[in-house]
C-alpha cells in the first residue's frame, strides 16, 4: 500500500471500529437490561426495539450510498455520524421502552457503511482492496471481541444508559477521525454521470454478493441465539463466555492473512467458495452437537471455524462488490448491498427467535446450514473480479 492508502485503511477501519463497539457494547446486555425498563416485561417490544436499527439502516443504506455519489464522501459520513449520536444520546434518556425503541430507530438512520465502504474503495487501488477491507472486517471482529469481554463490566458500573451515552461518544469521535485524519476524498465521482439503482440491480455479480450478505448476517446473528446457551449448558458460565470467543477470534485473524497471497495468484474464487462452505459445515457441526450434551471443546473448535470463514467472507465481499460496480455508481452499488447487510440482521433475529421457540437450537442450525448451502450454489458460477492495470498512487491531500 501506499502511505495514503494505508491512511484511507486505518483512518476509515478506525471509523468502523468505533461505531460498531458502540453497537456491539449493546448486544450482549440489552435484553436483560431493557427487561428493567417501563413496558419491559414484553419480549416481543424487546425483540422490535432490538430488530429497528437493522430495519431503519436497511431503508437508508443505499439512499445514503446514492447520496454519497452526488454530495460527497465525507459530507454524508459526517451526517450519518451525527444522526448515529443522536439516537444513541435519546436511549440514553429513554424513560421507557417505548422511548429506547424509538432512539435505536434513530441510531439505524445512520447509516454511513455504504458511504465508508465507498470512500475505502475510491482511495485504493484494485490490487490492494481485498487487503484494506480486511483491516476493515479485522476491526469489526476485533470490537466485537473486545465487547464481549467489556460490555458485562460496564453495564454494572454505568447501566444501560450509560452504555449507549459511551456509544453517542464514540460516534462524535468518529466524526472527528473524519475531519482530521482521513485522507481529502478523490473529486472523480462528482464529475461522473450519477450513479443509478436500476443500473447496479442489474448485475448479475452483484446481485450473487448481495444475496450473500444477506444470508451471512441472517446466520451470523441467528446462531448467537442458541449458541450462547450451548456454552452454558457446556459448563462455561455467561460472564465466562468471551474465554472462547476471544481466542477464537484472534486465531481466525492469522488465518484470514494467509487469504492475501492466494488472492494474488488467482485462487480468490475458490478461497471465497471454500469460506462459504466452511461457514456451511458449522451449522452442521451445531447440529450435530445440540443433539446431546455439548461440550466446550467441539464447541470452541466449530466457533474457531466460524469465525476463520466469516473473516473471509467479511473482507473479500465488500471488495469484490466495489470491484464489479460501476465507479460512477460504486456508492448507490455499496449501499444495495450494505442494505442487504442489514437487513440480514434484522431477518436474523426474527427468524433466529422463531426457530429457537418453535424449532429448538437443532431447527436454527438445521435452517441456518440449508441457507448457507443454498448460498454455494448461488455463488459457484462466479468469477474472481478482473484486477485492474495498476493506476497512479492517489496523491495526499
Amino acid at each position: 500500500m501506499t502511505p495514503v492508502e494505508r491512511r484511507a485503511s486505518f483512518s476509515l477501519a478506525t471509523i468502523f471500529a468505533l461505531r460498531m463497539l458502540g453497537l456491539f457494547l449493546i448486544l450482549p446486555v440489552f435484553a436483560i437490561e431493557a427487561a428493567k425498563y417501563p413496558g419491559g416485561d414484553d419480549p416481543a417490544l424487546i425483540g422490535l426495539a432490538m430488530g429497528l436499527y437493522g430495519l431503519t439502516q436497511a431503508l437508508l443504506q443505499f439512499l445514503y450510498g446514492m447520496a454519497s455519489d452526488r454530495l460527497g464522501r465525507k459530507r454524508v459520513i459526517v451526517f450519518g455520524l451525527v444522526v448515529f449520536a443522536i439516537g444513541s444520546f435519546v436511549a440514553a434518556l429513554a424513560p421507557s421502552l417505548t422511548w429506547l425503541a424509538i432512539g435505536r430507530a434513530v441510531q439505524g438512520a445512520g447509516a454511513v457503511s455504504a458511504a465508508v465502504t465507498a470512500l475505502l474503495a475510491d482511495q485504493t487501488r484494485d490490487e490492494v482492496r481485498t487487503k484494506s477491507m480486511a483491516l476493515v472486517g479485522a476491526s469489526i471482529g476485533l470490537m466485537f471481541a473486545l465487547s464481549l469481554v467489556a460490555a458485562p463490566l460496564l453495564v454494572a458500573h454505568i447501566g444501560l444508559a450509560g452504555l449507549f451515552g459511551m456509544t453517542g461518544g464514540l460516534a462524535l469521535a468518529g466524526v472527528a477521525v473524519v475531519i482530521w485524519w482521513v485522507p481529502s476524498e478523490p473529486r472523480q465521482h462528482k464529475n461522473m454521470p450519477r450513479g443509478r439503482l436500476l443500473e447496479v440491480l442489474r448485475l448479475p455479480a452483484l446481485l450473487r454478493l448481495n444475496f450473500g450478505v444477506l444470508v451471512l448476517h441472517a446466520v451470523q446473528l441467528a446462531m448467537w441465539m442458541a449458541v450462547p446457551a450451548m456454552l452454558v449448558q457446556a459448563g462455561v458460565p455467561r460472564e465466562h463466555h468471551w474465554w472462547i470467543y476471544l481466542p477464537a477470534v484472534l486465531a481466525s485473524f492469522l488465518v484470514m492473512g494467509g487469504m492475501f497471497p492466494l488472492e494474488k495468484r488467482g485462487y480468490l474464487r475458490a478461497v471465497f467458495l471454500t469460506a462459504v462452505g466452511l461457514v456451511a459445515l458449522v451449522q452442521v457441526g451445531f447440529w450435530l452437537v445440540a443433539s446431546g450434551a455439548p461440550g466446550v471443546g467441539p464447541l470452541a473448535a466449530l466457533l474457531f471455524v466460524f469465525f476463520c470463514g466469516f473473516n473471509v467472507l467479511e473482507a473479500s465481499q465488500p471488495s469484490m462488490a466495489s470491484r464489479v460496480a460501476p465507479a460512477h455508481a460504486r456508492g448507490a452499488a455499496m449501499g444495495v448491498y450494505n442494505t442487504l447487510q442489514s437487513l440480514g440482521f434484522f431477518v436474523g433475529g426474527v427468524m433466529g427467535g422463531w426457530l429457537v421457540k418453535h424449532m429448538g437450537a437443532q431447527g436454527l442450525f438445521a435452517a441456518c446450514g440449508g441457507l448457507m448451502l443454498l448460498w454455494l450454489l448461488v455463488a459457484w458460477p462466479m468469477r474472481a473480479p478482473v484486477v485492474s492495470a495498476p493506476a497512479l498512487a492517489p496523491k495526499a491531500g
